[in-house]
């Protein structure tokens, strides 16, 4: 399936589309077999005479080619793509599913009438051909010479070594049976978008519609917590930003997974590790991992190579690099940031504040990193006032200077526009935002851009701050909905689904599974810099902790600091009143 464009209903802003000459490499690589293989198939068919059709391979070929498609199968349509008679084709079709090659699912409640899948057995098969085809094409056409694009995509010179380790996701055994389909609330980002492309293929395999709203994210915010005031839930999954967790429990918008659930269904072990952390309260899960997307430094690797700098690991780096490459008369700028007014600034003070060692509220330190798994409690303090939060903030003062001149309005996507364009040496930005230059190869900074975690300041420490959303069940989700939405759940964020979400642009992924998958390896070197990251212990949660209190917190720091950027007041003052602030924040009880 090919990566389309979507507009991201947060900024406007389109999701680039695979460049030409890239979509072997974005697509999944076992429906490139299957097309391979069925343009092989037609032209032995249509130049050798006489010939015999292979039926249980054509009635497998199109079964794969509808199944990647979002189209449904029926036996008849199976039979009559067999190229053989009906009665030879029905006799075929028995011999492949009694091969456990194809399963069935009843499509009425009397089961007479039901479509045709890919058995787990099938996909797996195919999966491994991948890699066989590539050895056999290697060897007859080129051995080790690389070939032209269009050899690479007949003869599988794009495959690389080693096996795949997740097949295709395969249809449910069952439908879900979930009247007017499953309803999702997310986010307007590209990893979403992503699903929303693979709308249809994601409906065959549950079997049932998909309806999925998109709003800005704190638009996004008060519709779940809207929704929740009602008799019954509108949705039967909703996306919550991490930070958020803490407040959609206290108040009761989701429900504990426990309670619905058996929790090794979701293979907890296979999450990275901060990401899986991030979705408990209190010790118990309230969501699964949809997007781990760690906040990075994105940086042009050759302009620091021509320059003959070092990627920068601290933020004294950060500002000496800021400083070489600024050069507004030549409309080339340092630095990229979240400084708009409000939330976004918001979430990049706290962030700011971790690289320098200090968390925004009092958690105690444990094994050099601090302990956000235990805040189910009242004597909470904020260190909004602390040497280490001005020194956070005289930093962001300094970046000021070297930053484009709409910085103080610069939020989420606004910050990696100049990036990828080409105007900006260095930008902080989510790994979900990376497709804006990974998949536009027109794009300057497409395939000259590093990732490194956040540069630390003199107390602080290398960290990549874990950003991205779970998906919870409403507490308010009528019961009869709940077994079905759980199955849903499974499936939307299981390694197979994840991978896919890869292969189509997503830049975030919750599993180790998936990110050293080598097929997703191959896609963009995040997947393997954040695998590495979360293995020594830089991926952290505790830098945004999610109390209940988070978001007040964010507007709090959002608009006092940008008085400061602004010049309004000095970095002391607009610490003082966001301390004041956010203690008043904490005394008051959540509702």
């Amino acid at each position: 399936m090919q990566q389309t464009a979507a507009t991201n209903i947060h900024s406007g802003q389109v999701v680039p589309e695979v460049a030409a000459g890239e979509v072997a490499t974005a697509n999944p690589e076992v429906e490139r077999v299957v097309r391979f293989l069925n343009d092989i198939f037609i032209e032995i068919d249509n130049s050798i005479d006489p010939t015999t059709p292979n039926p249980h391979m054509n009635m497998l070929l199109h079964l794969l080619q509808c199944h990647f498609d979002g189209r449904l199968v029926s036996p008849s349509a199976m039979i009559a793509a067999s190229g053989v008679p009906y009665a030879t084709g029905t006799r075929k079709l028995a011999e492949i599913q009694s091969a456990g090659l194809v399963v069935q699912r009843p499509r009425t409640k009397s089961g007479k009438s039901f479509s045709l899948h890919p058995s787990p057995q099938l996909l797996q098969s195919f999966n491994q051909l991948a890699d066989r085809i590539n050895r056999i094409g290697r060897g007859a056409f080129g051995g080790a010479q690389r070939p032209d694009r269009t050899n690479d995509y007949y003869f599988g010179g794009s495959y690389q070594p080693g096996q795949a380790t997740i097949p295709p996701p395969s249809a449910l055994p069952q439908a879900l049976k979930l009247p007017g389909g499953i309803r999702i609330l997310v986010h307007g980002d590209p990893t979403f978008m992503v699903m929303e492309t693979l709308k249809r293929q994601f409906e065959q395999i549950i079997g049932t519609d998909i309806s999925q709203r998109a709003f800005s994210i704190d638009r996004l915010r008060e519709e779940g917590l809207r929704n929740a005031t009602l008799a019954r839930s509108r949705y039967d999954l909703i996306a919550v930003d991490l930070p958020w967790l803490g407040e959609f429990v206290a108040k009761g918008v989701i429900r504990p997974l426990p309670e619905i659930m058996d929790i090794a269904r979701l293979d907890p072990s296979d999450f990275h590790t901060a990401g899986w952390r991030a979705a408990h309260w209190d010790g118990v899960p309230y969501g699964v991992p949809s997007q781990t997307t760690p906040e990075l430094m994105f940086y042009r690797k050759d302009w620091f190579a021509e320059a003959g700098l070092e990627p920068p690991a601290t933020t004294d780096a950060v500002i000496a690099a800021a400083r070489h490459f600024h050069d507004p008369r030549r409309g080339r700028y340092g630095v990229a940031w979240n400084a708009a007014r409000g939330t976004a600034l918001g979430h990049t003070f706290m962030m700011t504040c971790a690289d320098f060692g200090q968390p925004v509220i009092d958690i105690p330190e444990i094994a050099g990193a601090f302990d956000a798994d235990h805040l189910a409690r009242d004597d909470v303090r904020p260190m909004l006032d602390s040497d280490r939060a001005l020194a956070a903030a005289e930093y962001l003062m300094d970046l000021l200077a070297y930053s484009p001149p709409d910085i103080l309005s610069m939020s989420w996507y606004e910050r990696v526009r100049p990036y990828a364009a080409g105007k900006v040496a260095m930008a902080y930005g989510y790994t979900l935002l990376a497709p804006y230059f990974e998949l536009d190869s027109a794009c300057p900074a497409h395939g000259r851009t590093g990732y490194l975690p956040h540069p630390h300041g003199p107390d602080g420490m290398p960290i990549a701050p874990v950003g991205g959303y779970v998906l919870c069940v409403p507490a308010n989700l009528a019961e009869d909905r709940v077994p079905d939405t759980v199955q849903a759940l499974v499936s939307f964020t299981s390694p197979a689904a994840q991978k896919l979400y890869a292969q189509n642009g997503s830049r975030t992924a919750p599993r180790y599974s998936v990110g050293s998958d080598p097929e997703v390896r191959r896609l963009s070197p995040i997947f393997e810099t954040v695998d590495q990251m979360s293995w020594r212990d830089e991926l952290q949660f505790w830098p945004r902790p999610p109390i209940p209190q988070i978001s007040e917190l964010f507007t709090i720091c959002g608009h006092e600091l940008h008085d400061m950027l602004r010049g309004f007041v000095t970095p002391s003052e607009a610490l003082a009143r966001a301390q004041a602030r956010a203690e008043e924040a904490l005394r008051r009880p959540v509702t």
